[in-house]
């Protein structure tokens, strides 16, 4: 990318990825991003699960009742997960970590896409945290805050149109600012 503007313009939700693998470097590269984010008084609360495997990557894609199909597909999910024990802003943290993947992603020219695992269901009506842990093997302190599917882009999307910025949303000072 040229730069981070240009990155977070670039960056939007890929559902839709070719059948190409990624490369060992751009695997690496993605869990460097995840191993480097912030989190608070640096707990490293979190932890990741990479996923490559076809038959769990079909798995996974069942995490929710809806908008999760696409898992199946992607060439690598990485499964976001933290340690409450470990942390209190463990969401925050593992946010933070979620975002700096798909940036990264972007950053390579690969698509994402977050599925968000928290407070959601499978379509059976188990928590979709819970599946995730049956599926990964988890350890009972974990928690799963998302899944980020990566793969290389199925489709061309158009950067984000600076029109439609909510300006009204920006408050100076205080509340209703001016």
């Amino acid at each position: 990318m040229e730069n981070f503007s240009t990155l977070i313009k670039s960056r939007r939700s890929m559902r839709k990825f070719t059948n190409e693998e990624l490369t060992q470097e751009e695997v690496v590269t993605l869990l460097k991003a995840a191993l480097m984010s912030p989190t608070s008084k640096r707990t490293n609360c979190w932890q990741f699960i990479a996923v490559d495997d076809k038959e769990i990557l079909e798995k996974l894609s069942y995490c929710k009742e809806s908008s999760s199909s696409f898992i199946k597909d992607a060439a690598l999910a990485i499964v976001v997960t933290a340690d409450p024990l470990v942390s209190d802003v463990w969401i925050e943290d593992a946010s933070i970590a979620s975002i700096m993947i798909q940036l990264q992603a972007e950053d390579l020219g690969l698509g994402s896409c977050w599925v968000q695992l928290r407070e959601r269901f499978t379509s059976s009506g188990i928590p979709s945290n819970e599946y995730v842990h049956e599926v990964l093997d988890l350890p009972l302190q974990l928690q799963a805050l998302s899944i980020i599917a990566i793969g290389h882009k199925g489709m061309e999307r158009k950067p984000f149109d600076e029109s439609h910025l909510q300006w009204e949303k920006i408050h100076i000072n205080k509340y209703g600012g001016k």
